[in-house]
């Protein structure tokens, strides 16, 4: 439910801000209520919470001299990049201070020589291919709002994209960061050669959510343009059968570059949106990737129609040009602002289950989209068994917002069930806090706040996201068995 507002600056001392403002200039110290709102809230619209104050800081010994402060003075501080995460990762406090690291937008170096990029956090995903192009490279994590997402958002929340399949998540294509803790203290992770001693801190801090420390340098790796590339766009009269021919895929042994999967609904969306050529009448479709030389592409994509024609494709089209295969990805990429074309409101979802049982899956998000009486539609990435179900409703219809969350809370436990994860790339924020306590039992969750504890003692850095209180799991345990749904039945009794 949105959270209460709060106007202005109420938490915070005029002796505060007064002090922030002398830190960073009095242009780049947002209080009035007018410049406030556009920080509610990320892509998660359905949680709401005014910031009592946003600071715009635009060098990393401004992010550090606001640390200090915040630390010193007992202030929760809230780091934020574009704001297109979709879990209420940068859900302002009303008590607390919103960082915006909106001004680091520089690329600092591109060494083609090593295939890197050193790049500030508030650059956008797409700007670091666009600038590396030249080089005949590329950053291969495409997040769909690569147009708009940054790079420290990235770093944050491990984001994918439709490529991530042959080519990784962020966390596969990071090479070092450089963060300031709670403290102050400036720390690097990671290295620029392939590895680094001691503990992993780099993939640690990759998908920590903001809760460790503010990221100001991202070191990434930089792939060259593959030679050429084509897409197989399949149509399945059934999800099931389609959800089996990923798994058939991955079976035969390839590895397309990407492999994704949408449903009806999402294909007549998207087409009245891009234009994209999808066959509509199919009950899903998947678009098949393949990359690399042109002998290399030939032989893959022989083989994936043959796979295909086997696991009951009802039509099999190859992309003939570049232009037909960049509007195939757009369609893909375009689904979830297509989703407003057929309702007021639609509610992300993001869960990780095991490829063969994308089947089971999906006849299980039928049997919930009728129980509830909401539509859903389905968008993924199907390589990697990434579900991004996309459930419809009226936020202006009383309780359908609640009926949509309660829905998504029950794919997510699916995918537990399935033996998967209740996220793949849109981390965990506000929105799966309940779902963790049925992920992870009381042990495990004890060490995540054991690690939060080292890195940040007094739980300053985004605090009440990504990992939840031990008496929280409790109570939403006491509601499970209050409401004859004990369907886990090792979810912890705290």
């Amino acid at each position: 439910m949105p959270h209460a507002q709060q106007t202005s600056t109420q938490a915070l001392t005029r002796a505060l801000l007064e002090r922030l403002r002398r830190l960073v200039g009095p242009d780049n110290v947002l209080s009035e209520l007018e410049e406030l709102r556009p920080y509610e809230c990320d892509g998660l619209t359905a949680f709401r919470q005014v910031p009592a104050v946003v600071v715009l800081p635009e060098t990393e010994d401004q992010v550090v001299q606001i640390l200090r402060l915040c630390h010193a003075e007992g202030v929760p501080v809230v780091a934020r990049g574009a704001g297109t995460g979709l879990s209420g990762g940068a859900l302002p406090l009303k008590e607390g201070v919103l960082l915006s690291l909106a001004k680091f937008m520089r690329i600092l170096e591109i060494d083609p020589s090593a295939r890197t990029a050193r790049v500030q956090p508030g650059v956008r995903n797409l700007a670091v291919s666009e600038a590396a192009a030249p080089y005949g490279l590329y950053y291969a994590p495409d997040p769909s709002s690569q147009i708009a997402c940054t790079i420290g958002g990235n770093v944050a929340e491990n984001s994918g994209g439709v490529h991530c399949l042959k080519y990784g998540l962020t966390v596969h294509n990071v090479m070092k960061v450089r963060a300031v803790t709670i403290e102050g203290d400036i720390v690097e992770f990671g290295a620029d050669g392939l590895d680094a001693q001691g503990y992993d801190l780099l993939a640690l801090i990759t998908g920590s959510e903001g809760m460790l420390a503010v990221i100001t340098e991202v070191t990434v790796k930089l792939l060259p343009v593959p030679e050429t590339a084509q897409v197989v766009m399949a149509a399945f009269d059934s999800l099931e059968r389609a959800g089996n021919a990923v798994a058939a895929v991955i079976a035969a042994g390839i590895v397309p570059a990407g492999l994704e999967m949408m449903d009806r609904l999402t294909t007549r969306a998207v087409e009245d949106f891009v234009h994209a050529g999808y066959n509509l009448d199919a009950e899903a479709i998947l678009l098949c990737e393949s990359d690399g030389t042109a002998e290399e592409v030939a032989d893959e994509i022989a083989r994936v129609i043959e796979v295909l024609k086997a696991s009951g494709a009802t039509e099999i089209r190859v992309s003939r040009d570049e232009p037909e295969r960049l509007r195939l990805w757009a369609g893909r990429k375009a689904a979830f602002p297509a989703a407003g074309r057929l309702s007021p409101d639609y509610y992300c979802m993001d869960g990780t289950i095991p490829r063969k049982k994308l089947g089971q899956v999906l006849k299980g998000i039928e049997a919930l989209s009728r129980e509830y009486g909401l539509r859903c539609m389905n968008v993924f990435h199907a390589g990697d068994g990434n579900l991004h179900p996309l459930i419809l409703y009226d936020a202006n219809v009383p309780g359908e917002l609640e009926k949509a969350e309660e829905f998504g809370g029950r794919i997510l436990e699916m995918c537990i069930e399935a033996g998967g994860t209740i996220t793949g790339e849109h981390g965990v924020g506000v929105e799966k806090l309940n779902q963790m306590c049925v992920q992870f039992r009381s042990a495990e969750l004890e060490a995540f706040h054991r690690l939060k504890h080292a890195f940040d003692e007094r739980g300053l850095l985004n605090p009440g996201k990504a990992v939840p209180t031990l008496a929280r799991c409790a109570e939403f345990g006491r509601r499970h068995v209050k409401a004859g749904q004990e369907r886990f039945p090792d979810l912890p009794r705290f």
